[in-house]
């Protein structure tokens, strides 16, 4: 018993499925070594000799947890499909002049927002993680409307705010990187986009004759806008299709630094480089910085573990 809690625990520890696939998964592996350690028994071989015999036979748990992340890891296309649904959403917002009648970004507000607490709640499967990043955009939305308040009241303000919008972001993060880091930098991947088309708005608004954008404006560059979200749902799409894990954080990257790029030479004439400069810098960090986090968060449990372990040995 204690042999197959032993490794299936391991095993568990190294899995980074949807809840409902693990379990199966678990059970699954959990009968096998079962059967497996019996059939040793009825052998002739002890206890002992059989559950050490199992362990051999079934191999490192990291090794065995990484193949069968390679076999389950590979979406339908539904799934794909439904994790890029969001970014659809935005892109049809620009591509289709949406942004003319609030009524639609209302609507788009709550199918996301509706979206992603059904995922929430029912066990948060993947496609679930492009939804919460969206949910997370007025967080950011706020905090650039700060700009417009007159006078000193803008840094009073973004100073009072920023540390709570940065903490929540964290937050969110944190709980997301222990399922899995991967699931967090796709629930961040459309924040370096948004910065950067809210950035450019917000300098284009200051070039207006009364500091606010005019529908010229917009018509002109609502394309390209549509284009690097309907860029984010191939990507997403892509990322839910692909089995191997490095494979999807080098999609994830390459073609956020690729969006990136382009909205950089499209709109250079208003944008200092160093400023797309930034936001190539933003979404690495955004997309690996969670890798990062998960490693702290896993050494600073086992030194956790690992404190208990002597306090309890004393």
């Amino acid at each position: 018993m204690s042999t197959r809690c032993n490794y299936t625990s391991k095993l568990k520890h190294h899995l980074r499925l949807d809840a409902a696939v693990e379990n199966s998964v678990v059970r699954e592996i959990r009968s096998h070594i079962e059967d497996k350690k019996r059939e040793l028994i009825e052998s002739g071989l002890s206890e002992k000799e059989a559950s050490r015999a199992v362990n051999r036979f079934m191999g490192s748990p990291e090794l065995v947890a990484r193949q069968i992340y390679e076999v389950y890891s590979q979406g339908s296309w539904l799934q794909a499909i439904f994790a890029a649904l969001p970014h659809i959403l935005v892109a049809a917002f620009f591509a289709l002049h949406w942004w003319q009648n609030t009524l639609w970004l209302v609507g788009i507000l709550v199918v996301v927002g509706g979206g992603a607490i059904y995922g929430w709640y029912h066990g948060k499967p993947t496609w679930l993680f492009p939804w919460l990043g969206y949910c997370l955009m007025p967080v950011i939305a706020v905090g650039i409307l700060l700009v417009y308040l007159p006078g000193r009241w803008a840094w009073l303000a973004a100073s009072a705010y920023l540390p709570l919008a940065l903490l929540i972001i964290f937050s969110v993060t944190k709980k997301i990187t222990k399922k899995d880091w991967v699931f967090a930098s796709l629930m961040l991947l459309p924040t370096p986009i948004m910065l950067g088309w809210s950035l450019w708005l917000w300098i284009l608004a200051l070039q207006g004759q009364h500091g606010f954008l005019s529908y010229e404006q917009l018509y002109e560059f609502a394309p390209l806008m549509a284009l690097t979200f309907a860029v984010l749902a191939l990507t997403v799409a892509t990322f839910i299709r692909v089995r191997q894990r490095w494979l999807k954080v080098g999609i994830l990257l390459t073609l956020e630094i690729f969006v990136l790029v382009i909205m950089g030479f499209s709109c250079k004439s208003s944008i200092n480089p160093v400023g797309w400069i930034g936001l190539i810098a933003l979404a690495v960090i955004l997309i690996l910085g969670p890798w990062l986090l998960e490693k702290y968060l896993k050494r600073n449990g086992v030194d956790k573990q690992l404190n208990l372990s002597r306090k309890s040995a004393r």
